[in-house]
């Protein structure tokens, strides 16, 4: 029987082939979009859990409040751990991840030296890979972090310093000093593999001085640290509670002596309001349920873009859906005879129904073989847009299959049950009698065909308004010039060589300004708390505020061209080394109206209180997604605390800035011959902040042309089946004297009133969509009104277009054909 629906299904679709030809083009898509974007969302989810034990691993965070500010971190104090591990049973064992500034790496093999300068190197403790059970392709986990002079690298790296060389026991010489270091492991590739944390190299961490040197500080917050509970106490969400609720006492215990060092008794520290806090979260929550914990080594997405994305698959596999209900109702008269002439030779209902479901199975098995070959065609460019690197495997793995089968017959079911039951529900003698009412049809396909255009109008409002926020992220003053900057990386390793170096570029004709500095916009700042001083008559208590900070010398303003509003900059004619410049957010939240000549308590280094000298305006050092916070410069003379990095940054005035970029290459190599070269341009920098939010844009405009697509395909078929449909009526028109406009007029304006109607109902939606969405931004646009006149207009006028192309041909056409037409 089932054979006979097939082939009773195939016959029909031969013989409509026009319609046929869009339902599948319009079920490809929607398979295709669907397909992609599950495959993305199934590497989203699957973060970590490629870790033994990963409901046991929790990573170790920080919530802290000093005065007005408050953070959230995924960083901990180096002691953080140890302390987990002695005071609570639950806690099994402990690992920290450390990452330092940038190294250079060499080699000498046969084919003589490779000398890099590689930025992900992580220092980590010996268990590192025995808790985070990363694969190895040679080495044993246990062993082969335990040695100070071991190293473990992956396929990569590898194949950079030797080639194809075996490289278990070869030397990779790190740092000025050129530490050996002896490979002891090789990783498998970690390219696919989807890790909060990746990393090119892996070093003990007793190989930096910093974290040793710590080992003391509850305030020094640059590890990462994670846990292994015990099973029991994952298993019982009571345990785990009762465990995060004693760690505010441990503290008061275990970082007392390490506030009390830095001037800040820890009890008057929690009285003043502040907190020090820490917490779990579960390992493999890290990648999307991160939320404001920030982290610079954890590779952290939203989970609320899962459910965007989510959503605009759904959306667009239920477009398909819609198109291929709408031309099967539409075509409900053109096969009405054969359903009459079936029920009268004694065709149950029943067999009737599995027919058309049949045929909706044959539509959808069709296109879901299309967009399986399609995927393969556009995963590569799709991965480039999302940044991912999922492999085409990926669909036959993990239940991706079986989750497409499933959707597949799905689809089938939804495109097909009401086509099914409708055309059955016919009675043979007003089929056979012609008196057949389309009424309740008509206005089933004109509310699919509003539902269709609100999701289509929808996502292009939101397009819309999602580049407009990222056009105003990236022409939005930030304080400073971003144009014609130069940064030059790695000028900590020129020593005490780096002034003269600064003052060689300098002097280059086509350089204007050039400044050296701890840090620079985009790359991170050095961030303590500080203690304002009072005095009797400030009437205002003293209370922490939490800077952010450089070390920059005295061109670094300039340079930048940062606005002073109060006071004076640095100045080489002046001893600086205990001045400080705020920007306007630190003075608003420490309450000064009047700053210049005030002071400052650094609790760090010898307690030393820096006077203001000025106040500069506030600029933004990342992207807008953060607020502008309190921030001071620092004079590079006063040494009060030490980042081990520096940053030479310059604005140059040329129309070919390679060639200016050759010449201070050839100064560097001047100064330092062990180093390589490295710049980018601060524009860029900037850019690749955003990064993330570009990619989801593009793909999102994609998804919103191909959804416009899906609709207009389906408002085009039943464009051409109305005008079939109404063939002799046309016909009669022209010969009573019609125009060809009005013949376009009465079929256009029916569906457009319908694409009226899906705008008003699709504003709102979008509005509320894209006001949550904005809410991530510290700095954001006003929803613009003309969004929503442009999506209108836009959508008018595609469907304009697409219904005149049928409608023009109908108007057209010779009445005396129409009138013979049966």
């Amino acid at each position: 029987m089932f054979r006979n629906y097939f082939k009773i299904a195939w016959r029909n679709l031969l013989k409509n082939k026009f319609y046929a030809t869009i339902s599948i083009i319009g079920l490809t898509i929607g398979f295709t979009v669907g397909v992609l974007i599950l495959i993305w969302i199934q590497d989203e989810l699957s973060y970590d859990n490629f870790i033994e034990d990963s409901g046991q691993i929790y990573r170790v965070n920080i919530n802290g409040k000093m005065g007005d500010n408050t953070f959230y971190a995924g960083y901990t104090p180096p002691p953080a751990g140890a302390a987990l591990v002695d005071n609570f049973p639950e806690v099994e064992s402990y690992t920290r991840i450390y990452r330092p500034n940038a190294g250079v790496i060499e080699s000498k093999t046969a084919e003589g030296q490779h000398l890099f300068n590689e930025t992900d190197i992580y220092a980590v403790d010996p268990n590192f890979l025995e808790l985070l059970t990363y694969p190895l392709a040679k080495g044993d986990p246990k062993t082969c972090l335990q040695s100070a002079n071991s190293i473990v690298i992956t396929p990569q790296i590898a194949k950079k310093y030797f080639g194809n060389t075996d490289p278990m026991g070869q030397i990779l010489y790190y740092g000025k000093d050129k530490q050996p270091l002896k490979v002891t492991g090789l990783l498998k590739d970690l390219t696919n593999l989807p890790a909060t944390v990746k990393f090119d190299m892996l070093m003990p961490v007793q190989n930096f001085g910093d974290v040793t040197y710590f080992n003391w500080s509850w305030v020094w917050l640059n590890m990462a640290t994670y846990v292994k509970l015990t099973s029991q106490t994952t298993e019982d969400p009571k345990t785990l509670t009762n465990l995060e609720s004693k760690f505010p006492d441990m503290l008061k215990t275990q970082a007392a002596s390490a506030f009390e060092r830095i001037g800040q008794p820890y009890k008057q520290f929690l009285k003043n309001g502040n907190y020090w806090n820490i917490h779990l979260q579960p390992l493999t929550d890290i990648h999307l349920h991160s939320g404001e914990i920030v982290s610079a080594i954890s590779d952290q997405g939203d989970i609320q873009n899962i459910y965007i994305f989510g959503l605009i698959a759904f959306s667009i596999i239920v477009l398909a859906c819609v198109n291929f209900t709408n031309l099967a109702t539409a075509q409900a008269s053109r096969r009405s005879k054969e359903i009459g002439i079936r029920k009268v030779l004694g065709s149950p209902r029943s067999q009737l129904i599995k027919q058309f479901l049949t045929e909706a199975f044959l539509y959808t098995i069709i296109s879901a073989v299309f967009a399986v070959l399609l995927v393969a065609l556009i995963l590569p460019l799709f991965n480039s847009l999302s940044g991912k690197t999922i492999p085409f495997h990926s669909i036959f793995s993990n239940g991706i299959w079986l989750i497409l089968l499933g959707l597949t017959l799905l689809t089938a079911f939804l495109a097909g049950i009401y086509p099914a039951f409708y055309l059955t529900s016919f009675k043979p003698v007003n089929i056979l009698k012609n008196s057949i009412t389309s009424k309740k049809n008509g206005l089933l396909r004109n509310g699919l065909v509003v539902f269709q255009f609100v999701i289509a109008i929808v996502l292009v409002i939101s397009t819309i308004i999602v580049f407009t926020q990222l056009r105003y992220t990236q022409q939005r003053d930030l304080g400073y010039d971003k144009e014609n900057i130069l940064v030059i990386n790695n000028g900590e390793k020129l020593d005490a060589g780096v002034e003269s170096f600064r003052e060689e570029i300098a002097a280059i004709p086509q350089v204007e300004d050039a400044t050296s500095s701890t840090g620079i916009f985009t790359k991170g700042s050095f961030g303590d708390f500080y203690v304002p001083q009072t005095t009797e008559t400030d009437n205002m208590v003293a209370k922490d505020i939490s800077l952010g900070s450089y070390l920059v010398d005295d061109h670094f303003i300039s340079t930048l061209n940062l606005k002073i509003e109060q006071g004076r900059e640095f100045d080489a004619r002046f001893n600086d080394s205990l001045s400080v410049i705020i920007n306007e957010a630190a003075a608003k939240q420490i309450g000064w109206e009047n700053p210049i000549g005030q002071k400052i308590r650094y609790p760090g280094g010898n307690m030393e209180y820096y006077t203001v000298i000025g106040v500069v305006k506030d600029f933004n050092l990342e992207s807008l997604h953060s607020s502008i916070l309190p921030f001071a410069l620092f004079s590079k003379s006063s040494q009060s605390y030490d980042t081990g990095v520096s940053f030479i940054t310059l604005k140059y005035k040329t129309d070919n800035p390679k060639e200016l970029i050759a010449t201070i290459e050839k100064e560097w190599k001047n100064y330092q011959q062990d180093v390589p070269f490295e710049y980018s341009f601060l524009d860029d920098d900037l850019n690749a902040a955003y990064k993330t939010d570009l990619q989801q844009a593009s793909l999102f405009g994609i998804f919103t042309a191909l959804s416009i697509f899906v609709a207009c395909l389906g408002l085009f078929g039943l464009v051409a089946f109305t005008a079939q449909q109404r063939t002799k009526e046309i016909g009669i028109r022209k010969i009573l004297g019609a125009r060809v406009t009005e013949i376009i007029k009465l079929l256009s304006m029916d569906f457009l009133r319908l694409v009226i109607l899906a705008m008003l109902v699709a504003s709102p939606i979008a509005w509320l969509a894209m006001n949550q969405w904005l809410q991530d931004f510290a700095y954001r646009i006003n929803i613009p009104w003309w969004a929503f006149l442009v999506a209108g207009i836009a959508a008018l006028g595609i469907a304009l277009i697409t219904v005149s192309f049928q409608a023009i041909k109908a108007a057209i056409a010779n009445p005396v054909k129409s009138l013979r037409t049966e």
